[in-house]
Protein backbone atom coordinates (compact mmCIF):
# COMPACT_ATOMS: atom_id res chain seq x y z
CA UNK A 1 0.00 0.00 0.00
CA UNK A 2 3.17 2.02 0.75
CA UNK A 3 6.03 2.47 -1.00
CA UNK A 4 9.33 4.52 1.03
CA UNK A 5 12.83 4.86 -0.94
CA UNK A 6 15.63 6.70 1.21
CA UNK A 7 18.33 7.66 -0.28
CA UNK A 8 21.67 10.75 0.33
CA UNK A 9 22.79 8.45 2.71
CA UNK A 10 27.15 8.46 2.87
CA UNK A 11 30.34 9.36 4.17
CA UNK A 12 30.60 12.98 5.71
CA UNK A 13 33.36 14.06 8.26
CA UNK A 14 32.69 15.01 11.98
CA UNK A 15 30.76 18.40 12.08
CA UNK A 16 29.70 18.04 8.07
CA UNK A 17 26.11 18.16 7.02
CA UNK A 18 23.88 15.54 5.13
CA UNK A 19 20.31 15.57 3.95
CA UNK A 20 18.28 12.33 3.19
CA UNK A 21 15.02 12.11 1.15
CA UNK A 22 12.57 9.35 1.51
CA UNK A 23 10.37 9.25 -2.12
CA UNK A 24 6.84 7.85 -0.75
CA UNK A 25 3.87 6.72 -2.90
CA UNK A 26 0.62 4.35 -2.25
CA UNK A 27 -2.23 6.02 -0.18
CA UNK A 28 -1.71 8.53 1.50
CA UNK A 29 -3.53 8.04 4.34
CA UNK A 30 -0.37 6.17 5.69
CA UNK A 31 1.64 8.83 4.97
CA UNK A 32 -0.18 11.35 6.67
CA UNK A 33 2.69 11.20 9.47
CA UNK A 34 6.25 10.55 8.36
CA UNK A 35 9.13 9.85 10.19
CA UNK A 36 12.83 9.01 10.59
CA UNK A 37 15.05 6.34 12.60
CA UNK A 38 18.25 4.92 13.12
CA UNK A 39 19.98 1.95 13.81
CA UNK A 40 23.62 1.34 14.76
CA UNK A 41 25.29 -2.19 14.79
CA UNK A 42 24.50 -4.36 17.79
CA UNK A 43 22.15 -1.21 18.70
CA UNK A 44 18.28 -1.58 19.04
CA UNK A 45 15.93 1.27 15.97
CA UNK A 46 15.85 4.59 17.84
CA UNK A 47 13.79 7.35 16.86
CA UNK A 48 14.86 10.70 15.15
CA UNK A 49 12.16 12.89 14.24
CA UNK A 50 8.66 12.65 12.76
CA UNK A 51 6.28 15.52 10.91
CA UNK A 52 2.46 15.25 9.70
CA UNK A 53 0.82 16.71 7.11
CA UNK A 54 -1.76 18.39 9.27
CA UNK A 55 -0.32 21.52 10.21
CA UNK A 56 3.30 20.50 9.42
CA UNK A 57 4.07 19.54 13.00
CA UNK A 58 7.48 18.66 14.26
CA UNK A 59 9.04 15.97 17.10
CA UNK A 60 12.51 15.25 17.69
CA UNK A 61 14.56 12.97 19.69
CA UNK A 62 16.45 15.20 22.29
CA UNK A 63 19.91 13.93 21.01
CA UNK A 64 19.50 15.77 17.37
CA UNK A 65 17.67 18.87 18.41
CA UNK A 66 18.87 21.97 16.76
CA UNK A 67 20.87 19.72 14.28
CA UNK A 68 18.28 17.63 12.19
CA UNK A 69 15.31 19.31 10.70
CA UNK A 70 12.52 17.20 9.06
CA UNK A 71 10.31 18.68 6.30
CA UNK A 72 8.23 17.57 3.11
CA UNK A 73 7.53 18.78 0.07
CA UNK A 74 4.10 17.10 -0.90
CA UNK A 75 3.98 18.14 -4.42
CA UNK A 76 6.81 15.74 -4.37
CA UNK A 77 5.96 13.30 -2.35
CA UNK A 78 9.33 13.34 -0.28
CA UNK A 79 10.45 14.01 3.54
CA UNK A 80 13.63 15.09 4.39
CA UNK A 81 16.03 15.20 6.89
CA UNK A 82 18.49 17.90 6.55
CA UNK A 83 21.54 16.71 9.40
CA UNK A 84 23.92 19.35 10.83
CA UNK A 85 26.99 19.44 12.83
CA UNK A 86 27.00 15.61 12.52
CA UNK A 87 29.11 13.22 15.20
CA UNK A 88 30.52 10.22 14.86
CA UNK A 89 28.08 8.83 16.97
CA UNK A 90 25.04 9.85 14.59
CA UNK A 91 26.29 6.37 11.80
CA UNK A 92 23.98 4.37 11.80
CA UNK A 93 21.21 3.34 8.93
CA UNK A 94 18.65 5.53 8.91
CA UNK A 95 15.06 4.23 8.21
CA UNK A 96 12.14 6.23 6.53
CA UNK A 97 9.16 5.27 8.05
CA UNK A 98 5.17 6.26 7.49
CA UNK A 99 2.14 5.52 8.71
CA UNK A 100 -1.49 7.07 9.48
CA UNK A 101 -0.77 10.13 12.48
CA UNK A 102 -3.46 12.80 12.61
CA UNK A 103 -0.86 14.60 15.20
CA UNK A 104 2.20 14.62 16.85
CA UNK A 105 2.31 12.08 19.49
CA UNK A 106 4.49 10.57 21.97
CA UNK A 107 3.79 7.22 20.58
CA UNK A 108 5.40 8.52 17.40
CA UNK A 109 8.87 7.58 18.85
CA UNK A 110 8.12 3.65 19.22
CA UNK A 111 9.16 1.90 15.96
CA UNK A 112 6.28 -0.33 16.63
CA UNK A 113 3.80 1.89 16.34
CA UNK A 114 4.61 2.75 12.29
CA UNK A 115 3.73 0.10 9.81
CA UNK A 116 5.72 0.99 6.59
CA UNK A 117 9.34 1.27 6.35
CA UNK A 118 11.78 2.04 3.56
CA UNK A 119 15.15 -0.63 2.95
CA UNK A 120 17.37 2.54 4.62
CA UNK A 121 20.90 4.25 4.01
CA UNK A 122 23.51 4.44 6.04
CA UNK A 123 25.08 7.19 7.22
CA UNK A 124 28.97 7.36 8.73
CA UNK A 125 30.51 10.00 10.11
CA UNK A 126 34.74 9.27 10.61
CA UNK A 127 37.36 11.46 9.89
Amino acid sequence: QVQLVESGGGLVQPGGSLRLSCAYSGRTLYTSGMGWFRQAPGKEREFVAAIVWSGGSTIYADSVKGRFTISRDNAKNTVYLQMNSLKPEDTAVYYCAGDRWVGIAATMTQPKNWNYWGQGTQVTVSS
